[in-house]
């Protein structure tokens, strides 16, 4: 009776921890696909932060030149002699 008692017990003991092994398995490679989502949502930020910089040092440089042209034409001309 002992011996039937303790072999059903590790059989339940042994089902019960494979079956929450593969629930863990199974949160652990849910995460690691969110993370590798995560990552490459955080990739495409980064590229859209990168472009709007460029995009800012080119208004930037537009807004100098139109300033230096701007400039140019308010001057007065030096008289001829």
């Amino acid at each position: 009776m002992r011996k039937t008692l303790a072999i059903a017990l590790m059989l339940t003991a042994s089902l019960g921890l494979a079956a929450c092994g593969k629930k863990s398995e199974d949160k652990a490679q849910d995460a690691n696909q969110h993370a590798e989502q995560a990552q490459q949502k955080m990739n495409e930020a980064q590229d859209k932060v990168n472009d709007a910089a460029k995009e800012n040092a080119e208004a930037a440089k537009d807004q100098a030149e139109s300033n230096a042209e701007a400039a140019k034409e308010a001057a007065p001309e030096a008289p001829k002699n």
